[in-house]
Order: C-alpha cells, then structure tokens, then sequence
C-alpha cells in the first residue's frame, strides 16, 4: 500500500464559528493517530475584505496543500442547505482526480435525515410526482438512489460514516473514524 502522512481537511470547518479552538482539535487528534495535517488556515481579518487578489491568493495555497497530500479527510456534513459546502466537494474532486485516497463523514443531528432525498425532503420540501420521482419545489428531480449524498461523492469515497449527533458542528467520531480507516488502508 501507498504510505501516508500528510492529510488534507476539506469541509466547511474553516467557517465555524469556533474554527481555530475545532481546527486545533482535529490537528491534535490527527497526531495522535500518527498523521499530520496540512495546516488548513483562517482567513485573517485584514484578508476578509481584501477581494479578488486575496482569494486567488488563497485559492493557490489551497491548491499546493491538495497537492501535497497523500490523502484527504472530507467533511460532508451539509453546510447552509442540505448537501454538502461547495468547496469541499471543489477539493474532493480535485483530490480525487490526483489520485489520493479519500474518506469522509457527516455528521446529522437527525437520523431521518441519513439519506440525501430526505434531507431535501426535510430541508426544502419534495414531494414524488405521477411516476414516483421526487422532486423539489422548483419540480427539480432528486437524485434518490438511497445514499446518504450525492453518486458521484459517495462513490469516490473509500469509506464514508454518517453520524448521528447532537453536535454536528463539533463531534469528531466521524473524523476519529476516518483516521482509523486511512491507518487500515496504509497497513
């Protein structure tokens, strides 16, 4: 097997209202696990507001960690809607597409909410139509094939645990599975 140390943290982590004090906790978890994280970083204050030269900036250090990474950790957990942040499924691709291996979690805070159909269901409304396909409110078919997200990221996955919580933002089971996963895969 491929050896791996370096970790890369794609999720919606970094725009917690705790980001640093989670970040923190991860990295040490990680650590102990004998891993290390590419240091995924806060926007500081005075780069909040900088604009575009600022986020290419950012978006190029990002793209050296994915990079640089054997392998990558992907929060799925939804993010201001009922599927994954946009972003982390921007990194997952990209690390896919270099070949790491990846695995990943969600955590909900509602089991009725394991599938993605039925967080769209739960979040925005659906309804199935005539024929029995779901929709959404703007009559948008719902991929329902039972997964807990999307084909194309639970598929890309090698392992992928959903976690019931009632902590979303802040329970790290998941992440600790991961790391258990990514120790299993390197053995």
């Amino acid at each position: 097997m491929r050896r791996i140390q370096s970790l890369y943290l794609a999720g919606p982590d970094l725009w917690y209202p705790d980001a640093d004090a989670h970040l923190e906790r991860q990295r040490l978890v990680a650590g102990a696990a004998g891993f290390t994280v590419l240091e995924p970083t806060t926007l500081p204050a005075e780069v909040r507001d900088a604009g575009e030269l600022a986020a290419r900036a950012m978006y190029a250090e990002r793209i050296s960690r994915l990079r640089r990474a054997d392998a990558g950790i992907v929060n799925l957990t939804p993010f201001r809607g009922p599927a994954a942040d946009a972003a982390t499924t921007f990194e997952m691709g990209f690390l896919a597409g270099l070949g790491k291996p990846l695995v990943g979690w969600i955590n909900l805070g509602d089991e009725l909410e394991a599938e993605y159909r039925e967080r769209v269901e739960a979040w925005m409304g659906a309804r199935p139509d005539d024929a029995g396909v779901w929709r959404d409110g703007e009559d948008c078919e719902i991929e329902d094939l039972g997964l807990p997200e999307a084909t194309m990221l639970w598929a890309e996955l090698r392992r992928l645990f959903v976690i019931v919580t009632d902590d979303p933002l802040h329970d790290l089971t998941g992440f600790e599975m991961c790391l258990d996963a990514l120790r299993i895969y390197a053995d």
